[in-house]
């Protein structure tokens, strides 16, 4: 895998299918909702189900060969 991206957000949290579209990984919510109800999307190495899963700073998203994380900005 590449290095982690770093994605700055506001605030302390955001839910990961935010957080897949302001990295540019999926186009939508729609494409969101689809990839991490399909089981293509781990948070720290396991997968998740949910979209709503709050993702803090420091902990690393993975999606289709990318790996990003979220950083206060």
């Amino acid at each position: 895998m590449s290095e982690v991206q770093q994605v700055p957000i506001r605030d302390e949290s955001i839910r990961l299918g935010q957080l897949l579209k302001l990295a540019n990984l999926v186009q939508d919510g729609a494409m969101a909702r689809m990839v991490v109800e399909n089981g293509e999307v781990t948070v720290d190495g396991q997968t998740v189900m949910r979209r709503g899963t709050q993702i803090r700073p420091g902990q690393v998203v993975g999606y289709a060969g990318q790996e990003i994380t979220p950083v206060q900005g």
